[in-house]
Formats: structure tokens, C-alpha cells, sequence
């Protein structure tokens, strides 16, 4: 996971479970434990986008990384029956 960012309930699509999230100077609250805000400890903790990743990280800051292990060239070409149909309709073209 490239630059992952954990969540925050500062995010706008923060939402927690029990609604027991409060801002109280300048901090957020938890008041069903009555202790400050810890998303990656919480079982209520929410995503509005259902990007809250395991660990308490944030789905929308992680970037994915592709990797093509084949490319078109190393595929085998092989000659492909067809019917006499379909073989009328593409005209007497060779199938690959």
C-alpha cells in the first residue's frame, strides 16, 4: 500500500455506529467509552464510501499499483476452427 493514510474522524465520510462522536475542545470525542476518537481501534467506526480499510486506514488515499505478468505477445497464437457460417460472413480471411 503506497502512501496510506489512516482515517480520521475529522474525514467528511467518517461516520460512527453508535453516534457517540462529539467535537469537544477541538477534539474528537468518544462518548460511548468516554475517551478521544481512535478509528483503528473501533468496532462502530464507519465509512459513508465503504472505504474503511482493516487496520483503521483509509481506502481513498491508498493507490493502486499494477502489474501486467503477461503481455499480448507472449500468448500463444493458435489457429481458431470456425464454421463454414462464420467463415462466409469474414470472407476466406486466415483466423490467428
Amino acid at each position: 500500500m503506497a502512501a496510506a493514510k489512516p482515517c480520521t474522524p475529522r474525514c467528511r465520510y467518517f461516520r460512527c455506529g453508535r453516534r457517540a462522536l462529539r467535537f469537544g475542545r477541538g477534539r474528537p470525542w468518544c462518548t460511548w467509552i468516554n475517551e478521544p476518537c481512535d478509528p483503528a481501534n473501533c468496532n462502530y467506526a464507519m465509512c459513508a464510501r465503504h472505504q474503511l480499510v482493516e487496520g483503521g486506514l483509509c481506502g481513498l488515499t491508498i493507490k493502486r499499483r499494477t502489474k501486467e505478468d503477461v503481455g499480448p505477445e507472449e500468448f500463444p497464437m493458435e489457429e481458431v476452427k470456425v464454421r463454414s457460417k462464420v467463415m462466409r460472413k469474414l470472407g476466406e480471411k486466415r483466423i490467428l
